[in-house]
């Protein structure tokens, strides 16, 4: 057979080396750990060797995988917004869920998610990281418009959205006014945790999208709380 006939070679396959697997499953940990710490103490109080100290390894391991407090904290805030935009996915592909029960489940985790930031988290990014501030924003700028106009397209494919508003105006008007109250000054002016700004920014935004055959069901699963 003429060389220029003969099969490709099948490609070969790549393995993880088990000490890269080691690797990326401490990464794991560390960024885990990290959240965990960022998001009930807040940045100021996240400290290098207290991370060290609840993975059991040392500041030197540590700095192997990241270069400082910075870098941990932009990782932990890029796996929120990750797993943020990865529950929106599988959400919206659920075939067994009505359109408002897919916004519901969507809400509830993402106010739960935001019930664990410490109170002043984004204060304190912005005051101290301005870098990572202006990272916080940008993520939330690919994010939100994304997510939100996938949900906007889905009711209006379903009925239960006005089909006169286009998808990618309403969830850039969405992200605008989230990242308006989520600004520093506006937070201290509304007295409103992030969670309770998302809540009530989410029943705003949908509240007036509905179409009006929609909105007896949406108050039936978005229930009035009493203030």
């Amino acid at each position: 057979m003429s060389p220029a006939l003969k099969p490709a070679a099948p490609p070969r396959l790549r393995h993880r080396r088990p000490a890269q697997r080691d690797d990326h499953a401490l990464r794991q940990r560390i960024v885990q750990a990290a959240r965990e710490r960022l998001f009930s103490e807040g940045f100021s109080a996240l400290k290098m060797e207290d991370l060290a100290t609840d993975l059991g390894i040392s500041k030197k391991t540590l700095y192997l995988h990241f270069s400082g407090k910075l870098a941990i904290s932009r990782a932990a805030l890029e796996a929120f917004a990750a797993e943020a935009r990865s529950d929106a996915e599988q959400l919206l592909g659920d075939t067994r869920l009505t359109f408002l029960e897919k916004l519901r489940g969507f809400a509830i985790g993402m106010v739960e998610r935001f019930t664990r930031f410490h109170q002043d988290l984004l204060n304190e990014i912005a005051h101290h990281a301005p870098s990572l501030h202006r990272y916080v924003d940008e993520v939330r700028g690919r994010n939100l418009p994304y997510i939100f106009g996938r949900f906007v397209e889905a009711g209006q494919l379903a009925g239960m959205v006005r089909d006169d508003v286009s998808p990618v105006f309403a969830s850039e008007f969405f992200l605008h006014a989230v990242q308006g109250m989520l600004h520093p000054a506006s937070l201290k002016k509304s007295k409103l945790m992030p969670a309770e700004i998302f809540d009530q920014s989410l029943r705003i935004f949908f509240g007036g999208l509905l179409t009006p055959e929609a909105h007896e069901d949406y108050e039936k699963l978005f229930p009035h709380r009493a203030r």
